[in-house]
Parts: structure tokens; C-alpha cells; sequence
């Protein structure tokens, strides 16, 4: 995995080399002279992915208080993958989100009443996604904290695991999506990275194959609005919005 881990500052060395060693990745001083891969930049307080391919973007961090994250929670679009997933007024489907990613989508369906479970099968991600989890459940938001509580993250690749308890699974195979914002192509581009040249990396076809022969209630794949469905599994029906498509796929 092209990733190592580097401290924020010369005070937080001693913590950065612990999570290093706690994670299995490379440590590194510095990394001003490097110019590929990515960092994960360890702080005291919220830790961060930098990508050191030179120009070098701005950092990556997981923060489940964002105001982005906090006005996400308010609009209508959250709509859609709930309706994908099953969520009702009175139903709340206990959900396995197979690809966790930056976990934007786990959060959402958290925030409506959802049990998630976030699979990552990057490390670091995995780091980032548990720190970001322990400080949402000490926000100032209590919807930020009552999310939160229906978070458990996880690491590992999915496709190993046998699965029992869940109604859905969830699968992002992470695609660029047009008309989106520099920062949202910047993270998914910081995202990536970690995967470049990554033995074992997760492939979505695999994953969507796995998760098809999982005792759940449906499948729900995310695509861009007009891209072909996912491998050799038809979707029952697509729920679609503006730039994104969800594939649902009923057992």
C-alpha cells in the first residue's frame, strides 16, 4: 500500500510512530522531499490524508460536524439512498456499507435511523473513519452524536467475510462525478491514490458478486446517473437523482 504515516508536528512524533507501528505502514519524519503516493498525517486532535503527488492537493480529513456534512444531513437529496436501502417511517434497515470510503453515505444512513456497519479495506481510511467516529460522539450536534452511535467501523476486505443479521449491503465503487466541487474531486483523487498499485485492493465486480451471495434482503449499488449497470447482476430497479444512480437489486 502506497501510504505512510507522518507527524503533524515535531510534539506529536512520539504518537505518530505508535499509530505507524499499531497499523503496519512506514513512518516518515518528513515529506517534503517525497512526491508520490499518500501520508497519513497524525495530529493530536484529527488526523489527515495528504497525497504527495506534486502540486500537492489540500488535506483529507473525516469530520462528521462539517458544516458540509451538517448542511448534507438537512437536504432533500439524503432521499434517494435511504428509499434505495429500504429505509421506511417505521422501518430501519440494519445496513453493510462495503466500500466505507470517507463514509459520507454510511453517515447519512446513520442520521436516518440506520445500524451501519463501515467496511474499509484500506488501513488508513480505517484509522480516519474510527477517530472521526470518537469525536462525532463528542459533538455539540446530538444528531452528529446520535449518528454516531449507530456507527460501528470495521477493517478488512469484505468480500472475506460471511455476513449474518444485515437487511442491505452497500457498494460505492467510487467514480468521479461530473459537475462536482475541486474539494469533492480532490478527496476522491486522495482516495484513490491509496489504491494505485495496491495488491489485494478491492475490484467492484468481485464485490458486487460476493454481496449478491450474502443472505440480505437487497443489494444497492451506486453508479453515475447514465453508466451501465454494474457486472453481470441486473438491478430490479434504479432509484436515480441528478449525478448519481442507485441499483437496487431485491432477493
Amino acid at each position: 500500500m502506497s501510504c505512510l504515516v507522518t507527524p503533524a508536528s515535531h510534539a506529536v512524533q512520539s504518537l505518530a510512530k505508535s499509530v505507524a507501528l499499531d497499523l503496519g505502514l512506514a513512518y516518515a519524519h518528513s515529506i517534503e522531499g517525497l512526491d508520490s503516493g499518500v501520508a497519513l498525517v497524525v495530529d493530536t486532535d484529527r488526523s489527515w490524508l495528504q497525497r504527495l503527488q506534486r502540486p500537492r492537493l489540500g488535506r483529507v480529513c473525516i469530520d462528521f460536524s462539517a458544516p458540509e456534512m451538517l448542511h448534507r444531513r438537512k437536504s432533500g437529496h439524503n432521499e434517494p439512498l435511504g428509499r434505495a436501502v429500504g429505509v421506511k417511517h417505521d422501518v430501519k434497515p440494519r445496513v453493510f456499507d462495503a466500500t466505507a470510503g470517507l463514509g459520507r453515505d454510511a453517515f447519512v444512513l446513520a442520521d436516518l435511523g440506520c445500524d451501519v456497519v463501515l467496511s474499509e479495506w484500506s488501513v488508513p481510511l480505517g484509522f480516519l473513519l474510527n477517530q472521526a467516529r470518537e469525536l462525532a460522539l463528542l459533538s455539540a450536534h446530538t444528531k452528529v452524536v446520535e449518528a454516531a452511535d449507530h456507527m460501528t467501523v470495521v477493517t478488512g476486505d469484505s468480500c472475506e467475510r460471511a455476513l449474518e443479521g444485515f437487511d442491505a449491503i452497500y457498494i460505492d465503487p467510487m467514480f468521479p462525478e461530473r459537475g462536482k466541487s475541486a474539494a469533492v474531486k480532490k478527496d476522491l483523487a486522495t482516495v484513490q491514490a491509496l489504491f494505485t498499485d495496491a495488491s489485494g485492493a478491492p475490484n467492484a465486480e468481485a464485490l458486487l458478486t460476493w454481496a449478491v451471495a450474502q443472505p440480505v434482503d437487497r443489494v444497492v449499488v451506486k453508479r453515475p446517473v447514465k453508466a451501465p449497470s454494474l457486472g453481470v447482476s441486473k438491478p430490479s430497479y434504479s432509484i436515480a437523482g441528478k449525478t448519481v444512480r442507485f441499483d437496487v437489486i431485491v432477493k
